[in-house]
């Protein structure tokens, strides 16, 4: 498996399970894709998250990525995620929060610059209605929320993990899950799935600004698109997780890297393993069957695959991977990749930070997003959207005693053309970094005034920063596939033996989706008894 995003090891513990002798290769010197962790110690230097936590040491814990969770608490639940760990045995700790004043997530939009906390759930939502919307807005709500209903029901009863891509799925699929697909036709709506969820809001006559506004930049958070690019089958599934009953957000212990420590169990428990700081520079072709790997940092390590080759990384760098005329098949969807056939979402800007306690309201939540305006150039104008964690205020070990981390990052809307082909040891990189954090020190700050001033440590990351480390083309947040127009790469590849998983390949971006994907990729290559039997440990 190429790359340990929580795709990877998703795919991977899967394997494992079911007795395959799995290995995953990681780049990055810690594990997790960009949903890795990494810690700085007391004395400002990196230090790596297995000797903290063999010698038991304070640090600062920054997570690279997702902070918001949802659907991984409770044992029945909709969540891909939470379906893999049912079906490998093993899971972080998780911490419940959102539903009171206290942990409330925080928001500030044009309607509300000052800000308000919104609990999750039906009650909080309305009362962000009132607060916000205009006079019509609980009431095109209501009808939204009718229209889903049926939808959500059956979507929620129908796990992604379920999908295989071959024929077997007419058994793993559609054999097993008769009622939650018949519940889906008997709305009349199905055909509504798999096109955009701005149709439905046209369809019901959604007319409030504030409901649209608010639907895009849940979509944008989601999947890096308006509702005019995402599907209505993704809305449903989160509208009906998020806001329809009492709802809660989920954090785990550990942070993300408390999710990838449990993939990785997974992996480890049943023989498998996972080497850190491995770059594969090519996928192995031989009598048009990939058969392996080279890896290592210069390339002179062959793993040679029993199975097969599955990549996490992202379509483009995989492209780079499988030299040109092993396969023709392969060529040319890498003809029509690089063609623009397959658009690419914007990248990210972070900003990480360590600061004293005392300096932190004790009001302020543990979670924040900025919207600045409702763009008609779109949501995903450049700093417009900013999402801020302070995660350590869900779990103290993230942060030394006393202190807390913070990691702000603009939600996929910095154009990776403004750093192409800057070197990033020159000065010009740096003012260049500083400008464009100057909006994430400001979101930061609309909690935590003088932040910036009171940092004990503080970093900036940019698309190339993003790039690097987690081996994202352009730094890319993923495949922009718009609802009803296009449709994700599968996991099946042209070239026999190779496979993918991850944000590139269907169901899309994001944590639940990506768990998904990299099932979908396991049960490919698995048996269609072996695929039933770890579906009887799926609680929906």
């Amino acid at each position: 498996v190429i790359g340990s995003g929580l795709g990877g090891l998703s795919c991977a513990a899967l394997l494992a399970k079911e007795g395959l002798d799995v290995l995953v290769l990681e780049q990055h010197y810690e594990a997790g894709g960009c949903a890795h962790n990494f810690c700085y110690g007391l004395d400002g230097k990196p230090v790596s998250r297995a000797r903290v936590q063999k010698e038991d040491l304070e640090a600062w814990h920054f997570e690279a990525g997702p902070s918001l969770y949802s659907g991984l608490s409770q044992e029945r639940s909709p969540n891909p995620l939470k379906h893999v760990f049912q079906m490998i045995g093993e899971e972080p700790t998780w911490v419940t929060y959102a539903n009171d004043d206290a942990t409330a997530w925080g928001a500030f939009v044009p309607e509300a610059p000052d800000g308000y906390r919104m609990p999750t759930g039906a009650a909080g939502f309305e009362e962000v209605l009132e607060r916000c919307g205009g006079p019509t807005a609980k009431e095109d709500w209501r009808r939204l929320s009718e229209a889903l209903l049926p939808l959500a029901e059956g979507v929620m009863g129908l796990p992604s993990v379920a999908i295989r891509n071959d024929p077997g799925a007419l058994i793993t699929l559609v054999g097993r899950y008769v009622g939650p697909i018949s519940q889906i036709l008997s709305t009349g709506r199905a055909g509504r799935l798999a096109k955009p969820f701005s149709e439905l809001m046209d369809e019901v006559n959604v007319t409030d600004d504030f409901l649209r506004n608010w639907m895009d930049l849940l979509c944008f958070l989601l999947q890096g698109m308006n509702s005019e690019g995402t599907l209505t089958a993704v809305m449903a599934y989160m509208i009906d997780d998020f806001y329809r009953g009492p709802g809660t957000l989920d954090f785990p212990i550990g942070g993300s890297g408390g999710i990838v420590d449990a993939l990785t169990r997974g992996i480890t428990k049943h023989g498998g393993s996972l080497q850190l700081s491995t770059p594969v520079k090519e996928i192995l072709v031989e009598n048009g069957r990939a058969v392996g790997v080279k890896a290592g940092a210069n390339g002179k390590l062959t793993i040679r695959a029993r199975k097969a080759v599955v990549s996490n990384a992202d379509v483009w760098t995989t492209s780079k991977l499988v030299p040109r005329g092993a396969h023709q098949g392969f060529d040319e969807e890498t003809d029509k990749l690089w063609a623009g056939d397959v658009k690419q979402c914007k990248s990210f800007m972070h900003v990480h930070v360590g600061i004293d306690e005392k300096f932190v309201p004790d009001d302020a939540p543990p979670q924040w997003t900025i919207v600045d305006r409702w763009d008609e150039d779109g949501i995903d104008v450049a700093g417009n959207v900013i999402v801020v964690s302070m995660a350590s205020k869900l779990d103290p070990g993230l942060a030394p005693r006393g202190k807390h981390v913070i990691h702000a990052y603009t939600a996929g809307n910095e154009p990776w053309s403004v750093w192409e082909g800057l070197d990033p040891k020159s000065p010009e990189y740096k003012e260049l970094k500083d400008e464009r954090a100057e909006c994430l020190w400001r979101a930061i700050e609309k909690v935590i005034p003088d932040a910036r001033k009171h940092a004990e440590i503080s970093m900036v990351g940019s698309p190339q920063t993003h790039a690097f480390y987690n081996g994202r083309d352009r730094g890319t947040y993923g495949p922009a596939i718009r609802a009803g127009k296009d449709t994700y790469p599968s996991q099946v590849t042209p070239l026999p033996g190779l496979y993918r998983c991850g944000d590139s390949t269907n169901p899309g971006i994001g944590v639940p989706p990506v768990a998904a994907s990299g099932a979908i990729a396991a049960f490919s290559l698995l048996s269609i008894p072996a695929h039933w039997r770890n579906l009887d440990l799926v609680k929906m």
